[in-house]
């Protein structure tokens, strides 16, 4: 499992084991700021990153920057 989160010490301290950070607490997965194709690359950036986290390997809380 991978937990995509605003706030890396707090899923550090739940215990999860793949961690992305993500953008910010009010629009994890975007940024309303952005342009339309700009949020769009923004967030295949974010879930792709997810992704490969899901398919490494780990031993231990790991934090996928």
């Amino acid at each position: 499992m991978v937990h995509v989160c605003t706030i890396v010490p707090i899923s550090l301290t739940v215990g999860a084991n793949r961690i992305v950070p993500a953008v910010a607490i009010p629009h994890p997965l975007g940024n309303p700021s952005l342009g339309r194709d700009d949020e769009k690359k923004l967030r295949r950036k974010l879930i792709e990153k997810a992704l490969n986290a899901l398919q490494t390997e780990v031993s231990g809380q790991t934090v996928f920057e």
